[in-house]
């Protein structure tokens, strides 16, 4: 193995001194104290329930409040590591000391909250201090461990180039480990592809302890963690990222759109429109509802019809003139500026008053309760499908409500399914991601919000996918299937959600994950399941 990153840590050794083969799997007789025993060694970035830091440790990269009240299950101990020895420490007493499942958490953001809630004895290993990036400006390369977020990212490239980027998405406080595990996509994707289609390297521990870089994992498993999904192969310490190049000038275009405005048909015809787009054009669209929409006397619901083209405003207006005229964007729409810049637009909503070190705010901007999912559109909805859509975003009954419509074709169209477990590729016109929040914990709101998007979800049937119908893993959702039985990962429970997920690509990844953690000791309600045990 060689670790040429500045970002792995050398020192190593006293791990191979355990008394314990790195493959036993002790009783579930063991208490916690023993446990807690054995990280004796790393007790300084260890956090129980006794220390007074514990639950603000605990709920700092909560990032959807449904999963921290006081019925949520709580972990044994969390794990702050500063150095990767020590995660090789907390795999090797977690499998020591009762089978104690550990949840790796980034930036917080899993929507089902499955990195840092289990329903059994479990441990969270926080990355939240293995945060460094390094930035290589001549080989347009980054070295990005997997505690730091994408705003972290972005400024950090920020600082050394501006013609440099990477196909991360706008939200900042989203973690680089989970984001990249599940594919990651971003306003990039038809020019440069999903973040895990520009990986190229990677650091990862595995269920021994032992630490792999790509030449050492194998083809297999590096292929696996691209795009498999978080919390089934190993601890991904680091990412070797390829930077992408961008135009000293960018522009970004909105355009809100309300029934008034002709939304409907807009919306309509912009699915015969946007995957055939130049591939430096991105133009999706953002439809917000609820009853958030209506506060202010705002229109309700509203189309965002959002345009980021790598290229000056002149040369956007005369492609979507000639494209999608109906559209009528106009220079007022645009603001040509840089692409760091073009993201804080998006992320702010604005074009003013944009600072770079709103980048580094961990914290999510919309603190509350989430509940998303998603699907993949192959042919065009006909228009009374799309005016369904809108009736069911004018609900007044539920908080706030977002359909984010991203276009397909270009570079999404050119990599085939199979060269990444991310199988969602040619023949999607584009994805859908359903997503509602709220801020009211009792039960009756939640589940009036759950009924929401289930009901949606359901109305949508018809006009999606089919055979399977497909979904995103980085959006958890754990209604199309779960394993229950002690988190125990059975392949035919496991196969309901994993065809959606990964298409065929799911056979490949149950072979990966058998091979290289054959006793299924990383895992969780949505992993990818082993054939069977050894």
């Amino acid at each position: 193995m060689k670790l040429s990153s500045p970002l792995i840590p050398l020192t190593l050794s006293f791990i191979l001194l355990s008394p314990y083969p790195l493959w036993v799997v002790a009783s579930s007789n063991n208490k916690p104290q023993a446990f807690l025993q054995c990280l004796s060694s790393i007790s300084k970035v260890i956090y129980s329930p006794i220390n007074s830091s514990y639950f603000s440790v605990l709920d700092f990269s909560i990032q959807n409040l449904r999963f921290s009240k006081p019925e949520t299950p709580k972990p044994i101990a969390i794990i702050t590591p500063i150095h990767v020895s020590q995660i090789q420490v907390a795999i090797i007493c977690s499998r020591t000391h009762g089978s104690l499942q550990i949840r790796t958490r980034s930036g917080g953001h899993d929507f089902e909250g499955l990195s840092y809630v289990a329903h059994h004895p479990f441990i969270i290993l926080d990355l939240i201090n293995l945060r460094s990036i390094s930035i290589d400006v001549k080989n347009n390369t980054a070295w990005v461990q997997s505690g730091a977020t994408v705003g972290e990212l972005y400024y950090k490239i920020a600082e050394k180039s501006r013609s440099l980027a990477f196909p991360a998405g706008v939200c900042p406080s989203v973690g680089i480990g989970g984001f990249v595990s599940g594919g990651g996509y971003g306003y990039l994707l038809r020019k440069y592809g999903l973040a895990v289609d520009n990986v190229l390297d990677a650091y990862l521990v595995d269920a021994n302890g032992e630490v792999h870089d790509r030449e050492s994992m194998g083809e297999d498993l590096f292929w696996a963690i691209r795009g498999g999904g978080g919390g089934s192969f190993g601890i991904v310490v680091a990412w070797k990222l390829r930077l992408v190049l961008v135009p000293e000038t960018v522009t970004i275009c909105i355009s809100n759109k309300t029934v008034k405005d002709g939304a409907i048909d807009l919306i309509y015809e912009w699915q015969y429109v946007a995957d055939k787009l130049d591939e430096n054009l991105y133009l999706g669209i953002l439809l917000n509802g609820g009853n958030i929409s209506s506060e202010g006397g705002k229109p309700n619901p509203t189309a965002s019809f959002i345009s980021l083209f790598l290229g000056k405003a002149n040369k956007l207006l005369s492609i979507l003139n000639k494209t999608f005229p109906q559209l009528g964007v106009t220079k007022k729409d645009c603001t040509q500026t840089s692409w760091i810049e073009s993201a804080l637009i998006v992320i702010n909503g604005s074009p003013t008053n944009n600072s770079l070190r709103t980048l580094l705010n961990r914290k999510s901007q919309s603190v509350g309760s989430f509940k998303i999912k998603s699907d993949y559109v192959q042919q065009p909805m006909p228009l009374d499908a799309i005016k369904g859509i809108w009736e069911r975003l004018k609900s007044q009954d539920v908080k706030a409500t977002t359909l984010d419509i991203v276009p397909y074709g270009g570079k999404m169209c050119k990599i085939f399914d199979f060269e990444t477990p991310f199988p969602h590729r040619a023949g999607n016109l584009y994805m859908i991601g359903y997503l509602v929040g709220w801020e009211n914990q009792s039960k009756e709101i939640e589940e009036r919000h759950l009924s929401w998007i289930r009901e949606i979800y359901n109305y949508m049937t018809p006009f999606v996918s089919k055979f399977p119908r497909a979904a995103y893993v980085n959006y958890r959702d754990l209604d199309i299937g779960t394993n229950t039985e002690y988190g125990k990962t059975s392949h035919d429970q496991a196969s309901i959600w994993g065809f959606k997920y990964f298409d065929k690509n799911f056979n490949r990844l149950v072979h990966v994950k058998t091979k290289v953690d054959p006793y299924d000791f990383f895992r969780h309600e949505q992993s990818i399941p082993i054939l069977s045990p050894p």
